[in-house]
């Protein structure tokens, strides 16, 4: 899913995102309810309208923002009460509001609100925020209760890298009842490794039946990994913000379009590709709006790496409906290797 945190995915036209094979994007209840506010979007007929986006959203409830502002938040039972780092103003989260202001956005997912850590932090302090957020889960599914038909509401496992606490939150999860299981305060410092022991403990205690989503995840290789695990469904930051910043994800591995050796190549990003940025463009011309700092290079990039991630998550289920998953993970990883850094 690409993040579109302010209703925008970044230097994408929203027809181009879904023509890149994009079924669902993500906004963000923190971003939007200090700018332009969820009430004004409502009045202006939701989310879908106002972003001009008619396929399905998924709202991230802003636990990961508020995680950042540790400097202008406090937490309490009751939510999040925090400084707007937009003009100083005041504002309370509670997970009843979080489900308001997704409503009012007219979100189709919506994610309960929870308390993320970031990584490493003492164990105390993991085992307390996963309790909270479980408590928050039970309130955000009572307040989800009076919901448009057709929305779903997720709930998020919390615990740090402990598989103990990742395992009790999940069925203590699963016990309340929610239509898809996120897994939350991961991809937050903590090594490939270890998110992937921790991923591996978790999805053990989650029904098959249902979606499970890895949030903020990630790298392609995260992502391979991650489904070899048994997650179904990513969003991540990344694609938008490596093609900001002349880098760019190819079936072939990373190309860096600010390398001098790129000035005088004719060829593409991918010959191969159905995306118009990666197949029509060369390369030379691709640095060469990197070395000018031209806006189209930023969009060119950003639109080549989200296609190259549904590709890539389409081979996945192509070779998943196959019977073939394990001899499509080993191509693709040798294919990563095979342009030159």
């Amino acid at each position: 899913m690409p993040v579109g945190t302010a209703a925008t995915v970044k230097a994408m036209f929203l027809d181009s995102v879904r023509a890149s094979g994009t079924d669902v994007v993500l906004a963000n209840t923190y971003h939007l309810m200090l700018r332009p506010g969820a009430e004004r979007i409502a009045q202006l007929g939701g989310l879908h309208q106002f972003m001009r986006w008619p396929h399905p959203i998924l709202t991230d409830s802003g636990g990961y923002q508020v995680m950042s502002l540790s400097g202008l938040r406090k937490i309490d039972e009751k939510g999040v009460t925090f400084r707007s780092h937009l003009d100083g103003a005041m504002f309370e989260l509670t997970p009843e509001r979080a489900i308001e202001i997704q409503n009012l956005l007219g979100a189709d997912i919506v994610m309960q609100l929870d308390e993320c850590l970031k990584l490493p932090a003492p164990d105390n302090e993991v085992e307390r925020a996963m309790r909270l957020s479980l408590r928050w889960a039970e309130r955000s599914k009572r307040a989800f209760e009076g919901a448009a038909p057709g929305r779903a509401l997720f709930g998020i496992v919390q615990g740090g890298t402990a598989p103990k606490l990742r395992r009790e939150s999940a069925r203590a999860l699963v016990g309340i009842d929610f239509s898809g299981y996120a897994i939350g305060g991961l991809a937050v410092g903590e090594p490939q490794d270890v998110m992937l022991k921790t991923v591996e403990e978790t999805v053990l205690e989650l029904p098959a039946g249902k979606p499970r989503y890895l949030m903020g995840v990630g790298e392609p290789d995260d992502i391979l990994a991650a489904v070899e695990r048994g997650i179904d469904m990513f969003d991540c930051v990344l694609p938008t913000r490596a093609g900001r910043h002349a880098l760019a994800y190819t079936r072939l591995g990373k190309v860096n379009l600010k390398n001098a050796r790129h000035a005088e190549d004719p060829k593409p990003l991918d010959e191969q590709s159905q995306c118009p940025a990666a197949r029509d463009y060369s390369r030379a011309y691709l640095h060469h709006l990197v070395k000018a700092n031209e806006i189209l290079g930023a969009m060119l990039l950003s639109w080549a790496n989200i296609a190259y991630y549904q590709e890539l998550m389409e081979g996945m289920r192509q070779a998943i409906s196959a019977g073939r998953f394990s001899e499509f993970a080993v191509q693709t990883r040798e294919n990563w290797n095979k342009e030159p850094r």
